[in-house]
């Protein structure tokens, strides 16, 4: 299955952006509590675009740690390298596509992690196994991603703007389902954490930064509900006008990210 998928790097930064500001609870903390560190890990982190979790991971351990970070755009790849060196930090930084044979030997990593794109894989137990393959025995598989219930009011509101269904998103549609049980199969052992996240937005610009980061123009998965810049904008005036009648009749729009955090080990 492949999946045509294309963010940029300002649409990524918005998102993260509005989480920060908005959410009322902090993914990265509890991705943390979650995992349980201990000093001393070789890690891998894939697609780890600017390396947010790979920076994240350095400062719990306090450097004690050897971090790897692969991912496939090299312009965040160098804002990763740049964050890196600022910081005195000795976290590698390497250009690798998770849709190839990991350039890696086998049995080498104690934690891989994949936060927020495992679910772009073209062919998700091929990667898996790769995944399995460079961990060592007893090493685990960290990865989060949208759970079906994520952010039901953002679906809510283009519905009821465009009166089209939403397409099918690879996160949604394919983490709790495809990747769980693949990872089921091929793993010692798979738990599964819950993390739910409310965004509260009084006022409807931040809602919108939200909704255009979502949906540019850069994210094919969209494009049964426009393919022109024109339309583009057209669709943004229709969900700004529900958005507003929304937060006119509540007071607040609540957007809750839920999002799945499974850990397997080998």
């Amino acid at each position: 299955m492949k999946i045509d998928f294309k963010e940029t790097n300002t649409d990524l930064q918005n998102r993260i952006n509005i989480h920060n500001q908005f959410g009322e609870k902090d993914i990265d903390a509890w991705m943390l509590e979650t995992l349980h560190l201990k000093p001393g890990l070789k890690i891998l982190d894939l697609a780890c675009g600017a390396g947010k979790q790979c920076t994240s991971l350095d400062k719990e351990l306090n450097g004690n740690c050897e971090i790897l970070g692969t991912d496939i755009s090299e312009t965040l790849l160098a804002q990763a390298r740049e964050v890196s060196k600022s910081a005195a930090s000795p976290i590698e930084y390497r250009w690798m596509d998770f849709n190839q044979p990991f350039d890696l030997p086998s049995d080498s990593f104690d934690l891989v992690s994949c936060c927020f794109a495992i679910y772009y894989a073209q062919d998700i137990p091929f990667t898996l196994a790769e995944i399995h393959r460079v961990l060592k025995p007893g090493g685990r598989f960290f990865t989060t991603g949208p759970m079906p219930s994520n952010k039901q009011v953002f679906y809510e509101i283009i519905r009821e703007a465009t009166g089209k269904p939403i397409p099918p998103m690879p996160g949604s549609s394919r983490y709790a389902s495809q990747i769980y049980g693949t990872m089921q199969s091929l793993f010692q052992s798979t738990q599964q954490h819950i993390f739910e996240n409310p965004l509260r937005f009084t006022n409807v610009e931040p809602y919108m930064i939200y909704t255009r980061a979502s949906m540019s123009e850069d994210r094919k998965l969209w494009n049964s509900l426009f393919d022109t810049h024109a339309e583009f904008e057209k669709l943004m005036n229709k969900i700004q006008k529900v958005a507003e009648k929304r937060i006119q009749k509540d007071g607040q729009i609540v957007m809750t990210k839920v999002v799945g955090g499974f850990i397997a080990t080998k």
